[in-house]
Parts: structure tokens; C-alpha cells; sequence
């Protein structure tokens, strides 16, 4: 049976998004603001000519200000043994921010924070931002990205699942 609500409320809406699969990914910043991450699950495409994603961030979050002040980002696509570090970085486990860069994850090589084993890392320059609600929708433009192969990392109905690939890698991936 198929329900069609007309004009959702929040609550109805809330539902209806719990049931919309989503990557996950930690969107982190480092710059004059300092060193953000959080967990988001709001990314996609725009257009490959210039290769752009959109990020929703809230606006009420303490890292919305540092994204917005640094201007630089790096979107990592959480693997399917990311889930702890999802929560971390969702603040769910109470680990205070200087603390997760502390960890031994972290590309040094990198200017920004780079999760060295995350399923993808798109870094960039939020070129733009508008305003919707409680959020804002940033536009990056992506300078590069690095893909490796494995699992993936999805929210769907609330929780956490891996998503498995279905296949094995050839050598020269």
C-alpha cells in the first residue's frame, strides 16, 4: 500500500528521509578557524565540468562556522569499517575534537585532515553557499580525489549498514 501525505510535518518528513539510503562520510576542515570534522551524510554530485559536490551542513553545528571561515574541505567516504569513527565524529561518543585528530588515521602529508584508508577523498574549496532552513547548501569545487575499493558505509532507517561490493578488486586496482 502506497501512503501519499500532502504538506509532511518535520516528523512525517524525518521519516520519510530515514528511508532515503545515504553514504556516509566525515567532512573535515583545517585552516585559520582550525581543525574540524563531523560525520554528514547530505553529499552528492553537481556537475563534472568543474567537478563540484554539494555538502549540507547545519548551521547550527560549531563546525559550520569553521567550514565556512577555512573554506577548505575534504569529504571522506567512509568503508563499510568505518562505523565507529562515524560515530565519533557524529560527537555520539563524547570524544572531544582535538583528540580524533590525534589518532594515527590522518594522511600528515595532507594540509587537511585525509582519512588515509577512507573509501574516497574529495578535497576542495567551498566556492559557495546558500542558506535552506536549519542548513547550509555548500557548493565544493573538488581540486582532487583518490579512490580505493572496498566496502562502503551507509545510513539507512536510522543505523548503520555495510554495503558490500559484490566483487573482488583486480590487481591493478
Amino acid at each position: 500500500m502506497v501512503t501519499t501525505i500532502a504538506g509532511p510535518d518535520r516528523t512525517e518528513f524525518r521519516e520519510a528521509m530515514a528511508h532515503l539510503p545515504a553514504a556516509v562520510n566525515i567532512l573535515t576542515t583545517d585552516g585559520p578557524g582550525g581543525r574540524y570534522g563531523m560525520t554528514v551524510s547530505a553529499v552528492c554530485s553537481v556537475t563534472d565540468a568543474p567537478p563540484t559536490v554539494l555538502v549540507c551542513v547545519n548551521r547550527g553545528s560549531a563546525t559550520h562556522d569553521v567550514i565556512s571561515g577555512n573554506r577548505r574541505v575534504c569529504v571522506n567516504v567512509l568503508g563499510g569499517h568505518h562505523e565507529e569513527l562515524a560515530l565519533h565524529f557524529s560527537g555520539a561518543t563524547k570524544v572531544p575534537m582535538p583528540e580524533r585528530f590525534a589518532w594515527d588515521i590522518w594522511d600528515p602529508a595532507e594540509q587537511l585532515p585525509v582519512l588515509r584508508d577512507a573509501l574516497v577523498n574529495i578535497v576542495g574549496t567551498v566556492r559557495d553557499r546558500k542558506p535552506m532552513g536549519s542548513h547550509s547548501v555548500m557548493f565544493v569545487e573538488v581540486e582532487r580525489v583518490h579512490v580505493r575499493h572496498g566496502d562502503s558505509l551507509v545510513y539507512f532507517n536510522r543505523r548503520f549498514h555495510r554495503l558490500e561490493t559484490g566483487r573482488e578488486p583486480s590487481d591493478d586496482e
